[in-house]
Formats: C-alpha cells, structure tokens, sequence
C-alpha cells in the first residue's frame, strides 16, 4: 500500500507539469496566430501609416518568415507585389527574347522596299567574296545565288523596270538570311539592354518593397530608398535607346542628352534619400519630381521629330513614345490622387486602390517602351547612319 501511494505522488506532479506544458504550448499558438493577424490602419506604426484611406488588412512587424509566405496570403499589399512581380518576369522573358530572337530576324517585307537604296551603298566585291566563303564553290545553288545577286546589281533598279519586284520575288526566305547578316551590319544594342535592366531593376525592388517593409522601421526605410531607385532607374534607362538611335550618327547631341538624364537620375536618387522624402505630406512631391524627370525627355522626342520629320520610323516611335508618356503620367497622377479609395474609404483595400493601378500602368508603360525599342533597332540596323 505504501508502495502505491508513493507511486501516485510521484506521477501526480507530472501529469500537472504535462498540463502546464500543454497549456504554455496552445497560448503561444494562440500568441502567434493572434499576432500575425492582419490590423487595421489605426494599429499601425506611424512608419507604416502612409494612406488613410486604406483602413484594414495590414501586415505590422512581422518576422521574415512569416512575412515570405504572405506573398501567397490575401492582404492590402498583395496585388502590389504581385502585379510588379509578374511584370519583372514579364521583362526578363522579353529580355531573352530579344537577345535570342531580334538579332537574327530579317523583315522581308522591310527588305522588298530597302534592298535597292542598301545595295547603291553596300561594297558587292565584298558581299561576293563574303557570300563565297559560305557557300561550297562546286554546288548548283551557287550559281543560282550569284544570278540573284547579278539581278540585283544597282544599275538594274529604276522606277520603270520591273526586274526590282521580280528578282525579289524569286528570292526565298532562306536565301534572304543568309544574305541579310553581309548586308545589315547590326547596331549595338547596350541601351536597348540597358532599358530592359532598369525596367526589371525597377519592378524587382517595388515588389520586394511591398512585400518586405512591414517587418521593422529600419528595413521599411531601406526598401523604400530601394523602390525609389528603381523608379528612377526605370525613367533614365527609358532615355536611352530613343536618344542613342536617334542621334547615334551625332555625338555630339547624343552624349549631351544621356549625360543630361544620367545626371538628372542620379540626383533624384540623391534626393530620395533623404529622410523627409519618405513622409506621406511629400507624396505629391515624389510624384511630381519623378514626373518632371520623364517630362524632360520632351526635348529629345521634339529634336528627332524635327530631323527625321520625313522618316516613318521617327513618327512610329513618337507614337509609342507619347503613350508611354501619358500612361506613365496617368499613374503618377492616380498614387498622388489616392483615387479612387479616397471616395470610398475601406472599399479597395484588397484590389483596385490606387497604388496597384499605378503598378499596372507602369507594366503598360513600360511594355509600350520596349515596343518602341523594336522599331528604332530595326530602323538603324538597316538605315545605318
């Protein structure tokens, strides 16, 4: 009897410390998931208070963790991380696209109107001693090629001799790649890169920042200085290929210009950092500052206009170039605004507030852009200086 009431004592401490635990154990998980609720906007840290008209479903300091696995969460900021993400894949799709694809595509319907004014400037010897060494002497298709490129000697074109349209009729698509690369001597393309880069820089630090600032003030601060960069980035970087294809055969405008918006990007950035920038009262500040940025290239867009008033290909990018311009500054206007959750308070807090238009339009603007790019490289690969 002794024996079992010393046994009893000895597992009743037990089963209370098993309780204990179990009970520490069911307050921490209900700590934590009481923690990582989501709050509404008076809850907030004044260093996440940024739009009062967004009153619920924020994220407040947030450990890493949790806050990586919120991307695939619903909350206020999941439409802005989301819509710059897919823009960034967007952009580098497109940037192996162009590496891959653009330089090798010939445009035969740009050829059947070009060839004759390319060829009064092309050196033929070279272009038969080029063509030549790629092709084995002794095959029937050489001769062939050497009669097509006979035809197409700049003596045989004139306005009323209809050997132009025959002989390009008779070439095949095969024949013209091969022909294309010794005659098109392509053009460098590091601005056009140098665009994508700063677009996918752009879109990659907006959607690292909306996911990442509501872990601590001091992250929050570095991801915003991040985010203004990238904006930055994304309007000098759009400057450049519009300014080097349209003044590539004179430097002395073209460095003028690229210096100019260099400079002018590096010193928002510059101002961007200061810690009064970052305060809501300095929203329509930011907006109208990375406005003027953009505005300024008016000046270059204005200057090709006048030299190349009679070239296609100048009005065909000032066409893109002016939608670019009017989406970019529809979502400037649309984040100084705060339309439309202003007039309607709480209502777009998960979709529709003004900051993810602002990112959709950046996406459209930006896309537009490089349609733009498109054009200016297939013009200077063929019109040279």
């Amino acid at each position: 009897m002794g024996g079992e009431a010393e046994i009893k004592e000895r597992l009743q401490p037990k089963s209370e410390t098993t309780e204990k635990k179990q009970h520490n154990v069911k307050g921490k998980k209900l700590w934590q998931k009481v923690k990582y609720q989501l709050v509404e906007y008076h809850a907030l840290p004044a260093y996440l208070r940024d739009n009062e008209y967004i009153l619920g479903h924020y994220r407040s300091e947030w450990p890493i963790k949790q806050i990586l696995l919120s991307i695939f969460t619903i909350h206020n900021e999941t439409l802005n991380v989301w819509t710059h993400l897919i823009g960034f894949f967007l952009f580098l799709a497109l940037t192996i696209y162009t590496a891959t694809k653009v330089p090798s595509v010939v445009d035969l319907h740009s050829l059947q109107h070009r060839l004759p004014d390319v060829l009064r400037k092309t050196d033929l010897h070279k272009l038969h001693s080029d063509l030549m060494s790629r092709l084995p002497s002794s095959t029937p298709s050489t001769w062939h090629v050497m009669e097509l490129l006979y035809n197409c000697l700049p003596e045989r074109f004139s306005h009323g001799n209809s050997t132009d349209m025959c002989v390009l009729h008779s070439v095949r698509e095969d024949l013209a790649n091969m022909i294309a690369p010794l005659i098109f001597r392509p053009i460098t393309r590091w601005p056009f890169y140098a665009f994508l880069g700063g677009a996918m820089f752009c879109l990659l630090a907006s959607s690292t920042c909306h996911l990442l600032s509501c872990h601590s003030e001091r992250v929050s601060y570095i991801m915003l200085r991040l985010d203004y960069a990238g904006i930055a980035a994304l309007i000098a970087t759009s400057f450049y290929p519009p300014v080097y294809y349209s003044f590539m055969c004179d430097p002395f405008f073209c460095n003028l210009y690229l210096g100019f918006i260099t400079v002018l990007g590096i010193a928002t950035v510059l101002v961007s950092l200061l810690p009064v920038f970052q305060s809501p009262e300095f929203r329509v500040v930011r907006a109208s500052l990375f406005f003027g940025m953009g505005f300024s290239g008016a000046a270059p867009i204005l200057h090709k206009l006048i030299i190349f008033w009679d070239q296609p290909e100048a009005l065909h990018t000032t066409g893109y170039e002016v939608l670019m311009g009017l989406l970019y500054g529809l979502g400037a206007l649309v984040y100084a605004t705060r339309i439309p959750e202003r007039w309607m308070p709480g209502k777009f807090d998960i979709a529709g507030h003004s900051h993810q238009l602002f990112h959709v339009l950046v996406v459209a603007g930006a896309f537009t852009h490089y349609r733009a790019g498109l054009v200016y490289l297939k013009w200077r690969d063929i019109e040279g200086c």
